[in-house]
């Protein structure tokens, strides 16, 4: 707000566009906003681009590893599942092939097997059974009791005789226990067919599921070409539930996509059908879990162009308000240097038609007076009109008229010849009391009362007089002009530091604002709006109090009055050795 505040008074007087006639040469508002235009688009455009490059860059660089990692962790995982069924099916296609189907019908031969299997694959399989081309189980071993079940109307039955191996989902059936099945066909020595049959339990394939990491609030779990869950899930419920997501469509290879939750928020799910299984593996996460890394590094990407474009703007505005303000303040130099100039021309004239005025106006004046005390003496020594008191009275009012007359022209003269620059012996009341002539005539005619108080020790000033006579009639003039009709003004002096004096001329005026009062000194910057005032009366007046080597200060309260103090030296620098 202070820096805004700062701006706005700098070129808030001169905004518009210059008039014909105008103080200033420049629009100093338009310069600044060029200035401060152009050097922030030049700034901020090209940072703000490669921020956002960068934001899109970083975002997608996350999103790819995102996908990376989702299927690595799909494809691995996959593999360890297709080597533990591959395995499996390897091994019951060993067992057909060494051995017969008469040694396979004994139950000792078959338990034998099973415990093999049993200690060599670490777990998995629960039982065994043999099945001949009726579909009637002729041998079984395991913890069920299914010997001599019929599977000649099922599915699977027909379907390993005809392709030579069978996978089956995740099924409860005779057991009532999630498993699944493998199923490979043999043949007989008589070359009938049969089938080798092994149930395996799921609970390798929870355990190795439930044990990886995923982030993201992962999920792994199997489901079959349904979309029935063939595994438990940790967010999208139990075995045999129908998952809400999509059945993926069947691709070679891993494959990551995007999809929405039962809350609509976004999922990362990655995907694979296992080769020869009617499984398919899938992994799901929360994109806004796996994004948290990018949302921290992304906001410090915002914070950092947040404070950058506002260094930047800051050290712009700054620059151009100091810069225009440079470039302002050396226009009201020129101007105010020419008004100077114009000023001091116009005050030479005034002086030179005043000396001009005054010495025509002397010879009449002088012609007047000697021909009235002609006349008086006549009056006097013919002794005929001597004893007539209105007659008498008539050519003594006549004779203080010209005396009166006459002290003006001198006063004229005087001005005139002070306004060269010169330095001379100056008694300070005089010189207040000769400026307070010129406006006599006005302090009587609107009652204001001028109390004057010079300090007896003040000795002779050594200065300019006409500088000191313009600086005393320029305060003077405004005191007149703030105080109302019957007011007061107030003129004292007093010795300052034995070499300077201090000249207090207060009145009980208008005031001046705060606001006002620290500008009263710029070119051009007046309180008299509408009432003629050009602003330069008190510039020149401080430009005078520093040529002649003094110093002048003001304190003003609105509605009470106004103080200018003037400290001037005693013997100007110029006379000093």
């Amino acid at each position: 707000m202070w820096f805004r505040e700062k701006i706005r008074r700098s070129f808030q007087e001169n905004g518009e566009a210059p008039r014909r006639g105008s103080t200033y040469q420049f629009n100093y508002r338009r310069i600044w906003k060029l200035a401060v235009l152009l050097t922030g688009g030049v700034s901020l455009i090209p940072l703000i681009f490669i921020t956002a490059v960068n934001y899109q860059a970083m975002r997608h660089a996350i999103e790819s590893e995102m996908i990376f990692r989702t299927t690595r962790v799909v494809s691995n995982t996959c593999l360890s599942i297709s080597f533990f069924v591959n395995e499996r099916k390897s091994a019951l296609n060993f067992i057909v092939h060494e051995n017969t189907f008469a040694s396979l019908n004994s139950r000792e031969r078959l338990s034998r097997i099973l415990g093999d299997l049993k200690r060599s694959f670490g777990g998995g399989f629960v039982d065994l059974g043999v099945v001949d081309a009726a579909g009637r189980q002729r041998n079984y071993v395991g913890p069920y009791n299914l010997g001599g079940k019929d599977y000649s109307g099922q599915k699977w039955f027909r379907q390993v005789l005809d392709s030579g191996m069978y996978i089956s989902d995740v099924f409860l059936g005779y057991r009532k226990v999630p498993h699944l099945v493998i199923a490979v066909k043999g043949m007989s020595r008589s070359g009938a067919p049969y089938v080798l049959r092994a149930a395996l339990s799921t609970t390798p394939f929870e355990t190795l599921l439930s044990q990886l990491e995923v982030a993201g609030m992962g999920d792994v779990f199997m489901i079959n070409h349904e979309g029935i869950l063939q595994t438990p899930s940790r967010y999208h419920g139990g075995v045999f539930e129908n998952i809400y997501l999509p059945v993926p469509k069947k691709r070679p290879n891993t494959e990551v996509l995007e999809g929405k939750g039962p809350f609509d928020e976004d999922l990362i799910i990655g995907y694979r059908y296992i080769d020869d299984t009617p499984f398919i593996l899938m992994v799901v996460k929360k994109k806004k879990e796996c994004m948290k890394p990018w949302s921290c590094t992304g906001l410090k990407l915002i914070v950092f162009l947040l404070v950058s474009v506002s260094v930047i703007l800051t050290v712009i505005l700054g620059t151009s308000t100091y810069l225009v303000k440079k470039i302002k303040i050396a226009d009201e130099k020129r101007s105010a240097s020419l008004h100077q100039v114009e000023y001091a021309n116009k005050m030479a004239s005034i002086g030179r038609l005043a000396a001009s005025v005054a010495h025509e106006i002397n010879n009449p004046l002088a012609i007047i007076n000697e021909k009235a005390g002609l006349i008086k003496d006549f009056f006097t020594f013919g002794g005929k009109y001597a004893e007539d008191p209105k007659l008498m009275g008539l050519v003594d009012g006549i004779l203080t008229s010209v005396k009166r007359a006459g002290t003006i022209t001198r006063r004229l003269l005087n001005f005139s010849r002070n306004l060269q620059a010169s330095v001379e012996p100056i008694h300070l009341r005089e010189a207040i009391l000769e400026v307070l002539g010129f406006m006599g005539k006005e302090a009587e005619l609107r009652e204001i009362k001028i109390h004057v108080d010079v300090a007896q020790d003040i000795p002779v000033l050594e200065t300019d007089r006409g500088k000191l006579q313009q600086i005393l009639l320029n305060i003077i003039n405004n005191a007149f002009a703030a105080v109302s009709d019957g007011g007061h003004i107030d003129i004292r002096s007093r010795l300052e530091k034995k070499d300077h004096v201090a000249i207090i001329i207060a009145d009980d005026g208008c005031g001046i604002s705060k606001e006002d009062l620290i500008r009263i000194y710029e070119p051009f910057f007046s309180t008299k709006s509408g009432q003629g005032g050009t602003g330069l009366g008190l510039s020149i007046t401080y430009s005078l109090v520093q040529e002649i080597g003094g110093s002048i200060h003001a304190e003003s309260e609105l509605g009470k009055g106004t103080r200018f103090t003037i400290t001037i030296p005693i013997k100007s620098e110029k006379t000093k050795t």
